[in-house]
């Protein structure tokens, strides 16, 4: 594993390292989709839900160190992304928090941990506020829970190369592999208009969250972090210094250090 990559260059070259072999790996079949997922070790279970226009390998310098740490970890393809098919509709959180639970349902796990980077941190609020019987805590990655949350794009070097890996990856993994500028206009709009949380929605989630905003988050104003730590009850606030809204991927040790220490708290 490489300590930094600051600038996504190896990612850009090379993609994230490749994902641990798994014995347990298939597709569920839900609501006019093929979802796929993954499992690797065992122990209190953890699922990694990626960021948009990614897919479950970005988080490959996360699973052999929760592994390690005696967790067992379940990857989710969001629909759309990655191995995972779609269907016609348009893209919603809230649909794919349910492909989530049918993973869980498979998987027959009464309860997880869930970890979101960006798009992914999205489903997981979505599902600790809908199901929270099923979420044991959530680590809420880079990500805004009302349009009002992100800031206005501007291109960087290190969006294009993530950017551009991620086209790649689509070519490489998906079903649709010639329809990537369909894919990306479908999840912008979502992206764009969506979700929608008041604060009323945000004070009535009761399960454990982090709240983890970087240092030089290219998409989400530091602001709307703290109050999404101030309006949810009992959240916490983790600030990643030196790091923007790819810090998984540019230095993972210390990712992998704070996402470790919040799973630790969370009660059994």
């Amino acid at each position: 594993m490489q300590s930094h990559d600051d600038d996504l260059t190896h990612f850009a070259a090379h993609g994230a390292a490749p994902l641990p072999v798994s014995n347990d790996h298939s597709y569920v079949e839900h609501n006019g989709a093929r979802i796929w997922y993954a499992s690797y070790g065992t122990g209190k279970p953890v699922i990694l839900l990626h960021g948009g226009l990614g897919h479950s390998g970005n988080w490959s310098y996360q699973v052999p160190a929760l592994v390690g740490s005696g967790y067992r970890v379940i990857v989710v393809d969001s629909r759309g992304h990655g191995r995972s098919t779609r269907d016609a509709r348009p893209y919603m959180y809230e649909l794919m928090a349910s492909d989530v639970v049918a993973v869980m349902d498979t998987l027959q796990l009464e309860r997880a941990a869930i970890a979101g980077w960006s798009d992914g941190a999205c489903v997981a609020l979505v599902l600790g506020r809908q199901v929270p019987e099923r979420v044991a805590g959530v680590f809420f990655f880079g990500c805004n829970m009302d349009p009002s949350g992100t800031k206005e794009f501007v291109p960087t070097p290190i969006i294009d190369r993530c950017f551009g890996r991620h086209a790649k990856d689509y070519a490489q993994l998906s079903a649709t592999p010639d329809d990537f500028d369909a894919f990306v206009g479908a999840v912008s709009e979502m992206m764009r208009t969506q979700p929608n949380y008041s604060a009323h929605d945000l004070a009535g989630i009761r399960v454990p969250v982090a709240i983890v905003q970087s240092e030089h988050d290219e998409f989400i104003k530091p602001e709307h972090a703290d109050y999404l730590a101030r309006t949810i009850p009992g959240a916490k606030l983790i600030l990643l210094p030196g790091v923007s809204h790819f810090a998984p991927l540019q230095r993972p040790d210390e990712f992998n250090r704070v996402l470790l220490a919040f799973l630790g708290h969370i009660p059994s």
